[in-house]
């Protein structure tokens, strides 16, 4: 690697390198980074709904006390633009849309007429059964009836 060509002791000792005398001057690396758990860039502070809603239910408290507002918004780190946004998102209803929903397959409305239904389908079933057993003994009474010669009604011609 070739060094450029610097004459000045300043400029060479700005730029980090050593100087020797009769010797070429040697780059110095730059410290290490005090912590490898430092982000390169800084990041954007998030807030979660609960957070959100939580400092706009204080302000909205404070509301009526002088300079308590500004005491939240300058411990929270805020700016009143923040609070106005989260004010206008709150009132569009866009917290109630970040809220947990229940997993899971979603569950159909009950319809109204299925209870209906399932009352009329028992008396249907029970009625059918009523009269199945009121038609077994119409027949016991007619084979009695012919049993004892009695004479058959003229009403059934079955």
């Amino acid at each position: 690697m070739v060094m450029p060509r610097i004459k000045d002791r300043k400029t060479l000792a700005a730029a980090g390198a050593e100087i020797e005398e009769g010797r070429r001057p040697t780059v110095v690396s730059a410290p290490a980074a005090a912590s490898p758990e430092l982000l390169d860039r800084p990041c954007r502070r998030t807030f979660t709904a609960q957070d959100k809603l939580r400092i706009l239910g204080e302000v909205d408290r404070a509301a009526g006390v002088p300079g308590a507002v500004g005491a939240i918004v300058r411990r929270e780190g805020l700016y009143s633009s923040a609070l106005s946004d989260w004010r206008r998102q709150r009132a569009a209803g866009a917290f109630e849309a970040l809220s947990p929903a229940k997993r899971g397959p979603k569950t159909a409305e009950p319809n109204p007429l299925a209870v209906e239904l399932a009352l009329s389908r028992r008396d249907n079933l029970r009625l059918k059964l009523r009269l199945e057993r009121a038609e077994a003994i119409i027949e016991i009474q007619k084979k009695v009836a012919v049993l004892l010669g009695l004479p058959a009604s003229s009403d059934d011609e079955s």
